[in-house]
């Protein structure tokens, strides 16, 4: 559940005083775009990733973007500090607001700017995954881009949690694997990792950037592959990467045992990420403190 307090077009207010309009098109047809960020000892964890994210699905899908980085960034902490928020996460809206037949007359911005932050999410500490074919659409020109419109994933995750899964293994028009509905996923076979590559249709997350920079560093070798249901069935490990999740193990897909109750190279890869994360937040706490 979201926080009371919500930044909106230059405002921190109650939730309750928040008005968006029944005319801002943007938001009755899915034309914005949206981030979620992970809040770890008061910091927005890879802010500056998930900026660049933004910007660039902003080009990419023309919703206009006229937002400064690091006014931004101030007016997020602002939304946490009002919160009192030190570890939980927070999201990131632009909305598309005027354009179309159904827009109003109403005195807003191009695009609206919605901030607010909520506790973390339960999960598992291991998943169990389901499988859906033509779940993504990897020709499409908007395939890898986090917009609003997202019912093609809540939907896929309902009915995968309606069947007792807790996530669910997307396959493009090809067959091949390209994501979950809200995690990244990657397979362990001799010591080497493998994820689908972007051509797959999946998104750029932040977590699988890091796990592809860091895992080398530490001897594991991660790289991005076209893989099938069949990599998966025959791996040595598999596991899922997200923000709220960071990384965790995955035993199943499609009521397949997959993996193995070790899972000595996810559990190398997490370590580095925690420990990437444990230099980010006192960078950025230092950094913060000197404002």
């Amino acid at each position: 559940m979201i926080h009371r307090m919500v930044f909106h077009n230059g405002r921190l207010l109650p939730v309750e005083e928040v008005r968006l309009s029944p005319g801002q098109a943007g938001l009755l047809s899915g034309w914005g775009l949206f981030t979620t960020i992970r809040v770890i000892e008061g910091v927005p964890f890879a802010f500056e990733r998930h900026w660049q994210r933004l910007a660039r699905d902003a080009e990419r899908t023309h919703c206009p973007f006229p937002f400064d980085e690091e006014t931004v960034r101030t007016q997020l902490g602002q939304v946490l500090a009002a919160n009192n928020v030190r570890e939980g996460c927070a999201r990131i809206y632009a909305i598309y607001n005027q354009f179309g037949l159904w827009r109003s007359d109403e005195d807003f911005p191009q695009a609206d700017l919605v901030m607010y932050s909520s506790g973390l999410p339960a999960h598992r500490d291991r998943a169990r995954l389901g499988l859906r074919e033509h779940g993504r659409h990897a020709g499409s020109p908007l395939a890898g881009v986090k917009v609003t419109s997202w019912l093609n994933n809540l939907w896929n995750l309902h009915e995968a949690q309606q069947a007792g899964f807790d996530e669910v293994v997307l396959l493009n028009e090809r067959g091949e694997v390209s994501e979950c509905t809200a995690a990244n996923i990657f397979c362990a076979r001799d010591g080497r990792v493998a994820t689908p590559p972007l051509s797959s249709g999946c998104l750029a997350g932040i977590t699988r950037s890091i796990l592809l920079e860091i895992g080398p560093k530490v001897g594991v070798p991660v790289e991005e592959r076209t893989l099938f249901p069949e990599d998966f069935y025959t791996a040595d490990e598999v596991f899922i990467s997200s923000t709220n999740r960071n990384v965790i193990p995955a035993t199943e897909i499609a009521g397949r045992a997959v993996g193995s109750a070790k899972v000595p190279i996810m559990t190398k890869l997490e370590k580095a990420f925690d420990s990437y994360i444990r230099d980010y937040v006192e960078a950025h706490s230092t950094a913060i403190g000197k404002r």
